[in-house]
């Protein structure tokens, strides 16, 4: 009988690959959103959503929303939005999870999420990874490093001027393709429920970058030279905040550069190998794969 699983966060980046990752296996997949009508985001990503999952109307925050989507689930992809209230948000998913009788909580956490971590977001991460340590049910933590798709954050920037400035200086970060992340939670969501009980898996990329090797690589894909210029914390800070990013957010960003700064990313592991059975995605498949979001309209 196919397992169904929930898909939490479901309009999110990495949710949403791994939905693509899931298509046509045999499972049945449920999304939870906050607004059914336009499945919690756009109404185009929310029609992307309604292909592939049936969806369930309901917020993280308001735990008495939650138990309609969660009946007859036996697999949960918990995911929760960056915030003071994650652990919250993660405390009221697994309630639900634990009354509706699921099985295992696959749970997307963060690098370096420890009681003692450089930021509050991976402290708030902390909280939630010991929750679902002791919640009774099977369990595996996904901790993956920086996306390589918050590359995309700068397409406007690089499309126009071929330069991107970030508050990193020259840190060296064991950064992700999200592709990737969302094939190895697919990977433990499709074998069977004992075969990752108990792991928490670290995944990265297959090389430490700073973000000049980054720049080359967009450079090799795109044809022209880009250029990556370090700027301050200020300076990055009034940047995201002119954009209307919530200040916690901002906080947060300028606490994991901080870090990268000091040198807590660069690292690597060889898990996702282990996983997977390959080799990472390098940045120079992500930067010729998205190629088009950093080319400026009417190039080429």
């Amino acid at each position: 009988m196919s397992r169904t699983v929930l898909i939490t966060g479901a309009t999110g980046t990495v949710s949403t690959a791994l939905m693509n990752a899931l298509r046509g296996a045999e499972v049945n997949l449920r999304a939870l959103v906050r607004d059914e009508s336009a499945a919690g985001g756009s109404r185009e990503r929310g029609a992307e959503v309604a292909e592939v999952a049936e969806v369930f109307a309901g917020d993280l925050d308001d735990a008495r929303s939650l138990p309609p989507a969660f009946e007859g689930v036996q697999d949960l992809w918990l995911l929760t939005p960056n915030g003071p209230r994650a652990p919250e948000n993660a405390m009221n998913a697994v309630w639900a999870a634990r009354q509706a009788g699921v099985e295992r909580v696959v749970r997307l956490s963060v690098v370096g999420a420890a009681h003692d971590a450089p930021n509050r977001s991976g402290r708030l991460h902390a909280l939630s990874d010991r929750e679902i340590e002791r919640c009774g049910m099977r369990w595996t933590i996904l901790r993956p490093h920086w996306f390589m798709q918050n590359l995309l954050n700068e397409a406007g920037d690089i499309a126009a001027t071929g330069t991107f400035s970030l508050n990193m200086a020259s840190a060296r970060i064991g950064m992700i393709d999200v592709r990737d992340i969302a094939e190895c939670a697919a990977r433990v969501l499709l074998d069977d429920p004992d075969r990752h009980h108990g792991e928490t898996y670290t995944l990265t990329g297959p090389r430490s970058l700073t973000f000049d090797e980054v720049a080359g690589e967009l450079g090799l894909a795109l044809g022209r030279p880009v250029t990556y210029l370090p700027v301050g914390d200020d300076a990055k800070r009034k940047t995201l905040l002119g954009h209307g990013v919530p200040e916690w957010i901002v906080d947060m960003l300028e606490e994991y550069a901080r870090a990268y700064v000091s040198g807590w990313g660069d690292f690597t592991t060889d898990t996702l190998a282990g996983l997977l059975g390959r080799p990472p995605r390098d940045i120079a498949g992500f930067a010729r794969d998205h190629a088009p979001a950093f080319t400026a309209a009417g190039d080429g």
